[in-house]
């Protein structure tokens, strides 16, 4: 199996023309480049034989056996990130690399934007979010936050106790949405945090942050813990069966420029949390086949609607998913590539420790001697 590197270029997206040993494909320039997100697409490696076995998605066979390019890229999660959340940064061009020790989850202060707020060039912003820890016998773990079904109205209660205290230490605060805050902190730079989704169902004595402000950190989110303890937001939670908010989770952190980065990649994305979606332009935060195609630009697509699902190890709800995907995306793409409305496809499928990166063209899916099947879906 090749092995190919990213290089640094203007737009990461680009990446196919960075592959020195890739073979050329020919296509037709006047379509799209499209490059397919699928977080947690990879299963955990005990199942998988028996989830491909009840799988029926030949499309998605097709497009993963009939390649011009294939390669599995290891992934160590020391890095306190996800693999597509790596590759998703480096790819808008916000961090350097990928992979490795400069792979970074720099995503705040773009998110900022997203939303309405204009970040001052040269400060330092790190995402923010209202959080439930769960304290079992032997650990703590993060709740996944989009299981907290927390309102704009008791977000926004909670937002409004925290704030004086940020605004007093001079780390201020601003609001995205219920779930989605930010904070000032220009002095964290050495701050190393773990992303959300990185963290959950994880024991977090080995996810906290880390670094010389870690200690500072920690006392923020104890003063904060305190002032939410006994919380009216939390007592009528509670009444209705609902988790207390009683932390926050920091991560995100990434210094402001005068104006984002420019890239020739348009990214779209679909059931994604409000910092991913706050990344693409509001049309293009419902992403769908027919959006994405008419797009002028090469584009990105981020899918997160299995990650729910694969993080909880609900198989039986990710295969109903999949399988969702298999009709509203994998068939329709498949289609577009046959019949030239679109010139390339780039798979990009993870799951905690790697992911595997395809790319197929309409010449690819004439190799008809490559029997279709479900096989890579086995990466490890």
């Amino acid at each position: 199996m090749h092995s190919w590197h990213f290089t640094a270029l203007a737009c990461p997206l680009k990446l196919h023309a960075a592959f020195s040993d890739m073979p050329t494909i020919a296509y037709n320039l006047g379509m799209n480049q499209l490059t397919l997100v699928l977080p947690f697409a990879l299963p955990n490696a005990e199942l998988v034989a028996d989830l491909i076995k009840v799988l029926q998605a030949p499309a998605l066979a097709a497009l993963l056996s009939r390649t011009s390019s294939s390669n599995l890229e290891t992934f160590d999660n020391a890095n306190r990130l996800l693999p597509h959340e790596a590759w998703l940064s480096h790819a808008l061009g916000l961090s350097p690399a990928a992979n490795g020790a400069a792979a970074q989850a720099a995503f705040a202060a773009q998110a900022m934007r997203g939303y309405g707020l204009t970040p001052e060039p040269g400060a330092r912003y790190f995402l923010l979010h209202p959080a439930h820890l769960a304290i079992a016998r032997s650990h703590i773990s993060l709740e996944d936050l989009r299981q907290l079904n927390l309102s704009d109205a008791d977000g926004r209660a909670l937002f409004d106790t925290a704030r004086p205290y940020f605004d007093e230490i001079g780390q201020p605060l601003a609001y995205g949405d219920a779930g989605t805050w930010f904070m000032r902190g220009d002095a964290w730079s050495d701050l190393q945090c773990a992303t959300p989704d990185a963290a959950t169902t994880q024991d977090l004595s080995v996810w906290m942050p880390e670094g010389e402000h870690a200690r500072a950190a920690r006392r923020l989110q104890n003063e904060v813990q305190m002032l939410w303890h006994a919380h009216p937001v939390n007592a009528a939670r509670e009444e209705r069966g609902l988790k207390p908010i009683n932390s926050f989770w920091i991560w995100g952190g990434s210094q402001a420029t005068a104006a984002p980065a420019p890239c020739a990649a348009s990214l779209h994305v679909a059931d994604a949390p409000g910092w991913l979606a706050a990344l693409a332009e509001p049309a293009q935060r419902l992403a769908s086949p027919s959006s994405v195609l008419a797009s002028p630009q090469d584009t990105i697509v981020v899918l997160g609607g299995l990650t729910e699902a694969a993080q909880a190890q609900e198989w039986g709800l990710w295969l109903q998913q999949l399988q969702a995907l298999e009709a509203h995306w994998f068939a329709p793409l498949l289609a577009a590539l046959k019949d030239g409305r679109l010139g390339q496809l780039r798979l990009v499928l993870s799951h905690r420790d790697a992911w595997l990166d395809v790319t197929t063209s309409k010449n690819a899916q004439r190799k008809f001697w490559r029997a279709m099947t479900l096989n890579k879906l086995k990466a490890s």
